[in-house]
């Protein structure tokens, strides 16, 4: 019986500091609700004025930065991969080496006057992939090409506002490998407006162009009239993480099968200017797949995720 008592004395005992533990537990949640609460004005009053000194700093910078405006850059991202089997048996092929090589790199000298723009930029994308089997004694040892791309751009404008001006773009693209340069070749002159709505994206929307196209080849490409559309669009994420996205299309007034577009995108990391890249592109152009021998238009595409550089 005293055993009964004493357990149960001891479990009231325990019941009591645990209540008074909990009504501890609320009073200070209720005031930690309260200090926030007279917190909260007060930190949104000062957000205001934090934001409002950055719009009133990035005024006086702008004023305050001579003209002409120069602003010049590069980015790069390389890519690689080997692989080594042998006598790995569950592969129809046991004994094989394997190398994959990838390259981009893109390049800017972007120049700002007060009545006008001139915003140039280039894209190089190689790859090379090599398969060797070494039980068969006629595999090629050599490289192939994988990925072959080269885009350049001038983009002219005269500005009418802080946002729009009257522009003229050039804009070329071709493959440079295994006699490729020029053949084929897209070189879009035109002309019409630009549009910056925010600091980090421009858009070209030219009513007025023509798409040339160069060939020495068999294929019958044709070059025609239509409105060219592109929009790049740069922005540093966060301190060491920066994207770059590029779109640009071409649309003929003489029918889609004419017409061709092109989606680039660029993502970066980097600590001393060396990081982590992912490359991604991605194309639709009728003209080249009929070209290759296909009925259809099938989407073109390359990644590369390798070392990235910026300069």
């Amino acid at each position: 019986m005293k055993t009964f008592i004493s357990l149960l004395f001891s479990f009231m005992y325990v019941a009591s500091i645990i209540a008074q533990s909990q009504e501890e537990l609320l009073t200070m949640k209720a005031a930690k609700e309260a200090e926030l609460a007279t917190l909260q004005p007060q930190l949104k009053d000062l957000s205001g004025k934090v934001d409002a000194l950055n719009a009133d700093i990035a005024t006086l910078k702008e004023q305050t930065t001579p003209y002409p405006r120069w602003n010049i850059g590069s980015l790069g991202n390389i890519g690689f991969s080997f692989s080594s089997f042998s006598d790995w048996l569950s592969k129809s092929s046991p004994n094989t080496t394997a190398i994959t090589i990838g390259f981009t790199g893109t390049g800017f000298a972007n120049l700002d006057q007060k009545k006008y723009f001139w915003r140039n930029s280039a894209n190089l994308t190689l790859g090379w992939q090599k398969f060797n089997d070494r039980d068969n004694p006629n595999d090629s040892k050599d490289f192939k090409v994988a990925a072959d791309a080269l885009s350049a751009s001038s983009l002219l404008g005269y500005k009418l506002s802080e946002k729009w001006a009257i522009s003229g773009l050039g804009e070329y693209r071709t493959s440079v490998l295994d006699d490729k340069f020029n053949n084929p070749g897209f070189l879009d002159l035109g002309a019409g407006a630009t549009w910056t709505p925010i600091k980090d994206l421009v858009v070209v929307i030219h009513p007025l162009d023509y798409n040339f196209v160069f060939s020495k080849g068999a294929f019958d490409y044709k070059s025609s009239f239509g409105a060219k559309v592109v929009a790049d669009y740069t922005k540093q994420i966060t301190k060491g993480i920066a994207w770059k996205s590029n779109a640009s299309g071409f649309f003929s007034y003489e029918g889609s099968d004419l017409s061709n577009w092109t989606w680039i995108n660029s993502f970066s990391t980097a600590v001393k200017n060396i990081g982590v890249g992912l490359d991604i592109g991605l194309r639709g152009n009728k003209q080249e797949a009929l070209a290759a021998g296909k009925t259809d238009n099938p989407l073109q595409s390359y990644w590369i995720v390798g070392l990235s550089y910026k300069l």
